[in-house]
């Protein structure tokens, strides 16, 4: 960290510099006109260069044992050159067999040193030895996995027609491997889901509302009712709309921003024009919701947003922003109206909210979140605070002398964010879906008939992880499903894991699920993994939320090291998988929208879920009965 002191038409302005402030290679500055910048981290010191690590070398256990036989044969090799090499001076050892009259020395022979001859004679046995070691074996398995691997590509079952894409073989040394898999971790969203999000509900000052036809009418009532579309909304509803409208990070692309005019409007005040993009798909769906209702958020210029609400532009300067912070869990703005009213909107997950807000519905609101989350939605709480004038200034110098601090950065923009989001109305939350892939659930019940033990990790809530799960065939209701989470302390943790694992040994159940969060794999990872180990071995289906992308390897580390030695799978789309992704014996990528890092680094690639069956139960079997035979 650090700041930046920039002199600027005999004005002094002082900037913070963080992570924020840097671009990386590759990266494009969009909506900028003049930037103040230094080259650093340039050549092999840039961050692309320094965090680059190459691929692990994986290996089959097909390969592995037949490598294992190599040394063997290796050794026998080495024993009978030896053994031949004593032999034949052993024979020798009598002059008449020394020189015989068919094979006379010379001179030079008699001459030479006894230890250059013995190594000549061992290196000649090693080479009349040497066809004990099947080298076309080797050459032979190669070109068959090579040329294996061009089927995977060609099947037209793992073509996905809607994006074009077909399966990619990263690495073929791997394909008999498919067919060995005991354990599937997989990445929720984008794997399991479209990560398409699509707001379906929200709560509005204690009332739900439900999207119709895009109009968000309350509870109990539809769009086509007297009371379902009103020309104005209500003085909550308007304010929980320009709340999401003006806290986010949603941008618009220049060209368009640049062509709007009063010819882009339909007459329901809806842009024909605009098209977001942001890199929260959570926030683009919030904010194309409120373009349904007429609050539509129309442009950024410079330090002001701008707003149409109900056919009325509004200007908002934007005073203060304070990013989200995976700590905090909530990211908040500042504005002042043309009025000069200035309020904070804040927005993020519940358990952020809720605990600063002092008014509002906050009962009706959390009772609403739970039964979001447990349809399977992801939820957010939306608050506001108008300052007083005097409340402002004591405010206003708070966030920049925050962030520019050299030393304890975090720590004071930590105190900013409680001292500034404190004493906030609670406006209300929103549910957006992020639907199921096609035949998910047929895929998890084959993948479970077979065998194959299923883990899901995911970064969501304790309520929509689950559901999720259960809608998808990770859990059924006729398993019985334990909970290993909320734990505080060693202590809590140990005795917690044993009484599980009692309940699995005396429940005469078949199957078992097994919902884990992020804190408490973390406490039983320190000091039981054993005991932990054993709970989870007799789960047929595990579910952990709120997991970190290093916690994701971890686990998969944990199972792959253990003392069965099973055969490992993940499969993920994003980023925060590439590590599980390495770290399994085979590493699956899906082709999805957050971005290519998850195929590059994995072994295969494919564009939905459902391929996944396909490529073990068919692919997987055959290839590992080729190899075997070939071998043989």
């Amino acid at each position: 960290v650090g700041r930046i002191t920039v002199n600027h038409q005999m004005e002094e302005t002082v900037r913070p510099l963080g992570p924020e402030s840097l671009l990386l290679r590759g990266a494009r500055l969009k909506n900028t006109k003049q930037i103040f910048g230094v080259a650093v981290y340039t050549g092999m010191e840039t961050k692309t260069a320094l965090n680059y690590k190459s691929k692990s070398q994986k290996q089959s256990a097909v390969e592995k044992s037949m490598n294992s036989s190599l040394i063997i044969y290796l050794i026998i090799l080495l024993f009978e050159a030896i053994l031949s090499t004593i032999l034949t001076y052993a024979w020798q050892m009598e002059e008449k067999w020394d020189e015989p009259w068919y094979n006379q020395k010379t001179e030079h022979e008699r001459n030479s040193s006894k230890i250059l001859r013995f190594i000549s004679d061992f290196l000649a046995f090693l080479v009349h030895y040497n066809l004990i070691i099947p080298i076309s074996l080797y050459v032979t398995v190669q070109m068959q996995k090579f040329l294996g691997s061009f089927f995977i590509g060609w099947d037209l079952d793992l073509y996905h027609e809607e994006t074009d894409q077909q399966a990619q073989v990263n690495t073929s040394d791997l394909n008999e491997e498919l067919g060995q898999v005991e354990y599937v971790f997989t990445d929720k969203t984008g794997t399991l889901t479209e990560n398409e999000m699509q707001f379906r509900e929200c709560s509005i000052n204690g009332i739900k509302y439900h999207e119709i036809n895009g109009s968000t009418v309350p509870e109990g009532h539809t769009a086509d009712s007297p009371d379902g579309i009103r020309p104005r909304l209500p003085k909550e509803e308007e304010l929980f709309m320009k709340a999401v409208c003006l806290c986010h990070k949603v941008q618009i692309s220049a060209d368009q921003t640049d062509s709007l005019g009063d010819n882009s409007w339909f007459a329901n005040g809806v842009s024909s024009q605009l098209d977001y993009y942001a890199s929260s798909p959570d926030e683009k769906a919030l904010v194309e919701a409120a373009r349904r209702v007429g609050v539509i958020f129309t442009r950024t210029s410079g330090e002001a947003v701008e707003i149409k609400s109900l056919g009325t532009h509004e200007r908002y300067k934007l005073l203060h922003v304070l990013e989200f912070d995976a700590d905090q869990r909530r990211m908040s703005g500042t504005v002042e109206s043309t009025s000069h009213e200035k309020l904070l909107f804040t927005k993020g997950a519940e358990s952020a909210i809720l605990l600063y807000s002092t008014r509002g519905e906050i009962d009706k609101t959390r009772i609403h979140v739970e039964e979001f989350a447990l349809r399977g939605l992801r939820t957010l709480c939306v608050a506001y605070r108008r300052f007083t004038a005097q409340e402002y200034l004591e405010i206003d110098k708070c966030p920049m002398k925050a962030r520019t601090a050299l030393q304890q950065r975090e720590q004071k923009l930590a105190d900013v964010f409680n001292f500034i989001e404190n004493d906030l109305k609670l406006l209300g939350a929103t549910g957006v879906e992020d639907r199921l892939q096609d035949k998910v659930q047929e895929t998890i019940e084959g993948l479970r008939t077979v065998g194959i033990k299923i883990w899901v990790l995911n970064g969501d809530i304790h309520e929509t992880a689950v559901s999720v799960s259960l809608s998808c065939g990770h859990f059924h209701r006729a398993m019985n499903i334990f909970e290993f989470t909320q734990q505080k302390s060693d202590s809590d943790c140990a005795e917690k894991l044993r009484q599980l694992a009692k309940r699995i040994q005396e429940d005469h159940v078949i199957q078992h699920g097994l919902v884990v969060d992020g804190t408490s794999l973390s406490l039983a990872l320190r000091k039981h993994e054993k005991l932990f180990m054993e709970v989870c071995r007799n789960c047929s289906a595990v579910l952990c939320c709120r997991m970190a992308p290093l916690q994701k390897a971890k686990v998969v580390r944990l199972l792959k090291t253990s003392p069965e030695k099973p055969i490992t799978l993940a499969i993920g789309d994003g980023a925060n998988d590439v590590s599980m992704i390495q770290e399994a014996h085979v590493g699956i990528g899906i082709m999805g929208k957050e971005g290519r890092q998850a195929v590059r680094n994995s072994d295969y690639a494919i564009a939905r879920f459902k391929f996944l069956s396909k490529l073990l139960f068919v692919h997987g079997h055959f290839y590992y009965i080729r190899i075997a035979t070939l071998v043989q």
